[in-house]
This record gives structure tokens, C-alpha cells and sequence, in this order.
């Protein structure tokens, strides 16, 4: 080599000086820091959400089963029925459900919103048959059921929650792809009229919890359509101003206003529900008095095997079993929302976040009623309480969620990972742990 071929050496830049020491080997440190890089970096893995939604939503269900064993015999035994009348009625409607939750988790983005029309067509149908004389069923002062013959009713408008919410989400990402929803009118038309049709239908069999949940899923998607402040402070105001007529001209709806916060049952009685609810939550101490063991439910509290189910799983469970079912209720809620933001698909955000409106607030306001927070709105507890009209689409809803968390990139990637070959191993891939694969060098590779 010559003087003249030789390049002079290039100075390497300098490092920056390292503020944290990284362990060696890159393993994680221990201790309280160590414990919280852990959790995050599995809180932050792409099958987060997969695992919280169907986990989360089968435990609650689960526990649900057995609560409604434990608070519906003495009910059942009251009414001349077998003591597992009830039981037996939800198991059935929970593997119907769990037929209808693996259809939704396995069905494309494009079938969903061919679902959409068909089901909203179906659901108004439906609710004007409730309102035909010998066809639509009373129960507890409200029309709003259809008889199947025996013991099976049908509550049409636990379906019209769904319908809105896939007709809702299909409509805003059509008219979003045409960058339509610059405008008011669009953000309004035909969304609130159609929901509007719905509340009224079902306001027509007195079922205002029903409909609240219904506004509530309204709001939600107006919001995740990104409606100007004034648009929806509008429709917040109009939504309040009828709820309070509605209120305001019911002796029913008023006394139920009145109960908030009751610890006596008042004149005729008419706080006694919530009291008791309050007496069987106060009864169950942190660790409860045992599963089966509660008082309450011989024939003080009412419908304690569907809308006050949370009072019974607060006295038999204790302050610990009610922690859990919130925390179920939480985690749900958390991968409901982290599948709605990180999703680019517009009807996928819409429909995500209308389901987790959906039961976000019916639990809000189920679990309120109870605690005496809230004025008693005779809604179920989503998945938890007894109703198959109920339990049927809210798992059809729960397998959406779980469509759309299987169908982020991350996700279909380690899903595809973590899918086994059989008869042979993948061709240039050994394992080395349990939890990783490494690839095989080529021969000759040093």
C-alpha cells in the first residue's frame, strides 16, 4: 500500500455518557422497578387487549352463572319452580351466547357491516310487535317483551343496542371516507332521527333504563365522530330536557329520584329496594358471609337474580368479590378503548367504541343504582345479571371486540406466531425457549 492509497483514519464521535446503568445480559432489574417494567412491557404487548376482552368477559360470565344460582333458587322456590329454574334458563342462554360470541370473533370487518341494515330492519320489526295487543308480553309495569312460547320471552330492545351501534358506526365511516362529517348536518342526519325512532319505540312500553343506555351510545358515537362542543352540548341539553319531562310526568320515575342516597324505606315503602340493596352490600363485611349464605334474598330485596344481583354478590362475596367484578368490568372497558385508538379502520372505532359505551355505562348504571348513588333504572348488569335477552347480544357485542383486537397488525402477527405447524417444524426456525424462536443461520454464517 502506498502513502498515497492511505486514508486517514476517521475519530470515532464520542459516547454520551449513560445518566441509568442498564443490567447486564439485559435482563430487568429487580424490586419495586424491575416489577414495573415488567407490567408495562406486558401491558403493552399486542395481545393485551385480545387476552382482557376475552378473558375478562368469560370470568364475568362465569361468575355470573354462579351468582344467579345462588340468588335465584329462593326466588324460584317462591314461584313453585324448581330451584335451578333459573340456572338452567341462563346456562342455556350463556352457550347460546358463547355460539354467537365465536361467530362475531371470527367474521370479517365487511360481514359486520353487512349485519348492520338487516339487524336495525329486524330490531324496529320487532318493537312494533311489542306494542301489538296479545302479541306483546307486561312484566313489572313495562311492555316491552315478546313470548316464545313456555317460559322464553324475548326483550326486542336489548337487540335495537346493537342494531344502533353497527348501523351507527357502518353510517359515520361511510360518510367519514367521504369526508362528510365536516358538516353538521351530516354528523345529525339520519343518525339522531333513527335513534330517535328507537327511544321512542321503547319509551312506548315505559322502558326508560333501556333508553338511557341507548342515548348513552349515541353520545359515544357522536363523540368518537368528533361533534363540535355546541353540537353535542345541543343534543346533551334536548336528551336532558325530555329525560326530566319524562321524569318530571311519572309518580314511578320520581319516587325512584327520591330513593338516591335512602336509608330508611320511607312512606309506603317506596325506597325498600334500595335499602335493602344498601343492607345486603353493608351485611357482607370484606370477605362475605359465603356463597349461598345470603339473607337478603329470601324475599326481602326484589329481583335479586337480575338487577340487584351486585347487592347478593356484595353480601355473599364481601367487599372482594365485588372488587373483582368492578375490576373485570374495568379491564373490559381499558381494551375496549385501546381498540378503538389504535385501529385506522374508522368503522372499527366506531363500532369498538359504541360496545364499550354500551357497557360502560349499563354497568355504571346498574352498580349506582345499587351503591344508592343513582336512581334505580332497572337495567341488568351486563353479562352478570340473569336475561338471556341481555346476555345474547352483549356476547354477539363481546365477539366484535375481540374481531378487532384480533385484527390489528401486531396482533395477527403473533397470533400467526404462535399457531402451530403440524407433522413438521417451520422450515428455518428452531425453538430455544419457551417463549422465543430464533432463526437458524444458514451453513457457513460464523
Amino acid at each position: 500500500m502506498t502513502a498515497r492509497s492511505a486514508k486517514p483514519a476517521t475519530p470515532r464521535p464520542a459516547r454520551r455518557p449513560s445518566t441509568a446503568r442498564r443490567p447486564r445480559g439485559g435482563r430487568t432489574p429487580g424490586g419495586p422497578r424491575g416489577l414495573q417494567i415488567r407490567l408495562r412491557r406486558a401491558w403493552d404487548r399486542p395481545l393485551t387487549a385480545y387476552y382482557l376482552i376475552l378473558g375478562g368477559s368469560l370470568l364475568i360470565t362465569v361468575l355470573g352463572l354462579v351468582m344467579v344460582y345462588s340468588a335465584s333458587q329462593i326466588k324460584a322456590l317462591q314461584s313453585g319452580l324448581a330451584p335451578t329454574f333459573f340456572f338452567r334458563k341462563q346456562l342455556l342462554a350463556a352457550v347460546l351466547g358463547g355460539g354467537l360470541l365465536l361467530a362475531a370473533s371470527r367474521m370479517t370487518v365487511r360481514l359486520h357491516r353487512g349485519l348492520a341494515y338487516p339487524l336495525l330492519a329486524v330490531s324496529v320489526f320487532l318493537m312494533c310487535l311489542v306494542q301489538i295487543p296479545g302479541i306483546g308480553v307486561a312484566v313489572n309495569g313495562n311492555q316491552n317483551w315478546i313470548s316464545l312460547g313456555g317460559p322464553f320471552q324475548m326483550q326486542p330492545s336489548e337487540f335495537a343496542k346493537l342494531a344502533l351501534v353497527l348501523w351507527g358506526a357502518d353510517l359515520l365511516a361511510r360518510k367519514q371516507d367521504k369526508r362528510l362529517l365536516v358538516q353538521w348536518k351530516h354528523l345529525l342526519v339520519p343518525l339522531i332521527p333513527v335513534a330517535f325512532l328507537l327511544l321512542g319505540l321503547i319509551m312506548l312500553g315505559g322502558d326508560m333504563g333501556t333508553a338511557i343506555i341507548l342515548t348513552a351510545i349515541l353520545f359515544g358515537l357522536l363523540w368518537l365522530a368528533g361533534a363540535p362542543t355546541r353540537l353535542f352540548v345541543g343534543v346533551l341539553g334536548a336528551a336532558t330536557l325530555i329525560g326530566a319531562l319524562l321524569i318530571k310526568t311519572s309518580a314511578n320515575r320520581m319516587s325512584r329520584l327520591a330513593c338516591i342516597g335512602a336509608t330508611d324505606p320511607g312512606p309506603g315503602d317506596q325506597c325498600w329496594q334500595a335499602v335493602h340493596g344498601i343492607y345486603a352490600l353493608a351485611s357482607g363485611g370484606f370477605f362475605g358471609s359465603g356463597l349461598g349464605a345470603s339473607m337478603e334474598k329470601w324475599g326481602e330485596l326484589p329481583e335479586p337474580h337480575t338487577d340487584f344481583i351486585f347487592a347478593i354478590t356484595g353480601e355473599e362475596l364481601g367487599l372482594a368479590g365485588t372488587l373483582s367484578v368492578l375490576a373485570l368490568f374495568a379491564a373490559l372497558g381499558y381494551a375496549g378503548i385501546r381498540v378503538a385508538g389504535r385501529t385506522e379502520d374508522p368503522f372499527v372505532r366506531y363500532a369498538a367504541g359504541g360496545v364499550t359505551t354500551w357497557i360502560t355505562a349499563q354497568a355504571v348504571i346498574n352498580i349506582g343504582a345499587v351503591l344508592g348513588l343513582l336512581p334505580i333504572a332497572g337495567v341488568p348488569l351486563p353479562l352478570f345479571s340473569y336475561g338471556g335477552s341481555a346476555l345474547l347480544p352483549t356476547m354477539f357485542a363481546i365477539g366484535l371486540l375481540i374481531a378487532f383486537a384480533r385484527d390489528e397488525p401486531a396482533a395477527r402477527a403473533a397470533l400467526a406466531m404462535r399457531q402451530p405447524v403440524f407433522g413438521r417444524r417451520q422450515a428455518g426456525v428452531r425453538w430455544k425457549t419457551m417463549r422465543r424462536r430464533v432463526k437458524k443461520r444458514p451453513s457457513g454464517e460464523r
